[in-house]
C-alpha cells in the first residue's frame, strides 16, 4: 500500500538533509554577522566586510522587525537563526503530515467503505487542533477576530459554551478547552476511529 510513497519518504528525507544544510550555513553566517555588531572581529577586516556585503542584506528584514519590537540591531542575527529554524522545522513537519495524509487516503481508498471513517477522523483531528488554536491565542495579545484566530472560535464555541454553564472556572483559568479535548479524545475512542 505505502509503495507508491516511497518516492516521496524519499523526498522527504532529501529535504531534511537539505534543511540541516542551510540550518548549518546559517548558524555560520548568523555567528559571523555577531561577531561583526558586537566587534569581537575588526570592522575593518575582511570577514566584516563581506558579512555587511553580503549578509547584512538578508539580514535588514529580521532587523526591522526587531527594531519595531524595541529590540538591539545586534540581536538581529540570533533571531534570524531561530526564525530560520523554525521554517525549518515547520516545513518538514508540513511535509510529514502531506505524507499521512496521502497514506490514509490511500487506505480509504482501497475499500470505499473506509472514507466515512476517514472523515470523521480527520473532523475529530480538525477539532483538536482548533482547541489547541483557541487556547494559545487567549495567552497570547491577539484579537479574537482576527482572521488567524477567528477560524477556532468559530470550530469550538459550539462545545465550549454548554461546557462553561456547567463546569465552574478556577479563578482566571478556564478549564472547559481541556475537558472539551478530552472529551474528543473519548468519543473518537468509543466510536473506534482511528
Amino acid at each position: 500500500m505505502a509503495d507508491f510513497l516511497a518516492p516521496y519518504a524519499w523526498f522527504v528525507s532529501m529535504m531534511r538533509t537539505a534543511f540541516l544544510g542551510i540550518a548549518a550555513l546559517g548558524a555560520v553566517l548568523c555567528a559571523a554577522a555577531w561577531a561583526v555588531r558586537e566587534r569581537r572581529v575588526s570592522p575593518f577586516s575582511r570577514l566584516a566586510r563581506l558579512v555587511r556585503r553580503w549578509v547584512d542584506p538578508m539580514l535588514a528584514p529580521v532587523e526591522r522587525l526587531v527594531l519595531r519590537a524595541g529590540g538591539r540591531p545586534a540581536s538581529t542575527p540570533a533571531w534570524a537563526f531561530l526564525m530560520l529554524v523554525v521554517a525549518c522545522l515547520l516545513t518538514v513537519t508540513a511535509l510529514d503530515m502531506l505524507g499521512g495524509v496521502l497514506l490514509q487516503l490511500a487506505w480509504a481508498l482501497q475499500a470505499p467503505a473506509r472514507i466515512p471513517v476517514l472523515a470523521l477522523s480527520w473532523a475529530f483531528a480538525f477539532l483538536r487542533v482548533a482547541l489547541i488554536v483557541h487556547v494559545v491565542a487567549s495567552w497570547l495579545p491577539v484579537s479574537p477576530w482576527s482572521r488567524w484566530i477567528r477560524w477556532s472560535l468559530a470550530s469550538t464555541e459550539w462545545m465550549l459554551r454548554p461546557l462553561r454553564a456547567i463546569i465552574p472556572s478556577l479563578g482566571p483559568l478556564d478549564i472547559t478547552p481541556v475537558v472539551a479535548y478530552f472529551a474528543l479524545v473519548l468519543v473518537q475512542g468509543a466510536l473506534h476511529i482511528p
